[in-house]
């Protein structure tokens, strides 16, 4: 264990200096959802950056509940694409990536925390390596058919009243929805990481899971968030202005 102090970590200020919100605006009004592309190829080097930007995502307790799948085998590709309606942005993408929320890896990667932490130059604190130890199988524990459920929601009710308590996940539904949270932070970086080596994307959610699973030998604990498609922009490949309601809808202040 090295001498620094985690509150001295000289990486604590990295990218503070960063400041660009011009570009960025830039960058994020660029991304359009594109529905037809030209048979142009993404090279591996801009897959493989793409891939590193979107695993700098935040996420629930740095357990990084995500998996990305690259499919390269035209058979499995055809079969994919079949599986999200053949529709036009499936068919015609260079790429199609399988973006997956894992429901099952949270405890390995507890762990895996714990031992990444032996190999820092710095102290990490013992309220970290607690939290990882101790307090993350807690919560995100639900048992078997969900035999945990009704007791923490018995004991999250209570607690409540007396003070501040997480009130999910306490099943497997909820599990689910936290594990797609992580997933879908990193979605977003891929996508903007795409657009800004000049291609373009599609996020779909229109497909059939179980075919995917199935194409790709995706097993139980294997959530399917979204598939996205990737390649060059062709012309008449997007269907429309982009239309955003008034934002007045959205954003509250109290």
């Amino acid at each position: 264990m090295g001498e620094v102090k985690f509150d001295q970590d000289p990486f604590q200020k990295g990218g503070s200096d960063y400041f660009n919100p011009a570009e960025f605006r830039r960058l994020v009004e660029a991304r359009r959802s594109v529905r037809k592309f030209t048979n142009e190829i993404i090279p591996d080097s801009v897959i493989a950056d793409c891939f590193d930007l979107a695993l700098l995502a935040p996420n629930s307790s740095n357990l990084q509940t995500w998996e990305f799948i690259r499919v390269k085998t035209t058979a499995i590709k055809e079969q994919v694409a079949y599986a999200c309606f053949s529709q036009s942005a499936a068919k015609t993408a260079a790429e199609l990536i399988i973006c997956v929320a894992r429901t099952d890896n949270w405890r390995a990667h507890s762990k895996q925390m714990l031992e990444e932490f032996k190999k820092l130059p710095i102290e990490t604190p013992k309220v970290a390596k607690t939290y990882y130890g101790k307090l993350v199988p807690i919560v995100y524990s639900v048992g078997w058919l969900n035999i945990l459920t009704p007791f923490k929601w018995i004991f999250n009710t209570i607690g409540g009243f007396f003070t501040v308590v997480p009130r999910d996940p306490i099943s497997s539904f909820g599990i689910k929805t936290w594990a797609t949270k992580s997933c879908a932070l990193a979605c977003e970086n891929l996508m903007l990481a795409i657009r800004a080596h000049g291609f373009d994307t599609c996020p779909m959610e229109g497909f059939d899971a179980c075919k995917i699973k199935k194409a790709v030998g995706l097993k139980g604990g294997a959530e399917i968030v979204m598939v996205i498609a990737a390649g060059k922009r062709a012309d008449g490949g997007i269907y429309g202005p982009r239309l955003r309601f008034n934002k007045s809808q959205f954003l509250k202040e109290v």
